[in-house]
């Protein structure tokens, strides 16, 4: 909550982090309405939850966050910190589209200022790693990244 209510403080404020940004005066309904939210999304974030093995359909692709593994074709694939939160990530929601922020949130923390394009860069260097696989991660122009629509949850 600030009285600060210029364009530029509200975008500087969201950018170094804010999940939202207040202008006094204020209802007080409505910010327990923005707290609510903000909940509810941390909520689903940790229900969504890095606990399940997720393999593709056809099993050529097998993620293992408990051992923080990748396989493909039954070949662990090495990946960075950075390429496997970014896979696991995409991975959790096959075909929901994530923006580059969004991402760099969920790997890195929303404490952390980094260019959005270095997603970019990660992503490549990991499509090279999937090889044949490259294609699960697509690119949605203008907007970020999604995993495609063909994994299973597997216990």
């Amino acid at each position: 909550v600030t009285a600060k209510g210029e364009e530029t403080d509200i975008v500087t404020g969201l950018e170094i982090g804010a999940d939202d940004y207040v202008v006094k005066p204020f209802s007080p309904r409505i910010l327990m309405a923005r707290v609510r939210a903000v909940l509810r999304r941390k909520l689903e974030e940790q229900n969504t939850g890095d606990d399940n093995r997720l393999e593709r359909l056809d099993r050529r692709l097998v993620i293992d966050p408990d051992r923080h593994v990748v396989s493909v074709d039954g070949s662990v694939v090495e990946l960075t910190v950075t390429e496997f939160g970014i896979l696991n990530h995409l991975a959790q929601r096959p075909g929901f589209v994530r923006t580059r922020d969004q991402i760099i949130a969920a790997v890195h923390g929303r404490n952390v200022i980094l260019s959005s394009r270095t997603i970019d860069v990660h992503v490549t260097a990991l499509r090279k790693k999937l090889g044949e696989l490259a294609g699960c991660v697509e690119t949605v122009r203008g907007v970020g990244y999604r995993f495609g629509e063909s994994l299973v949850a597997v216990e």
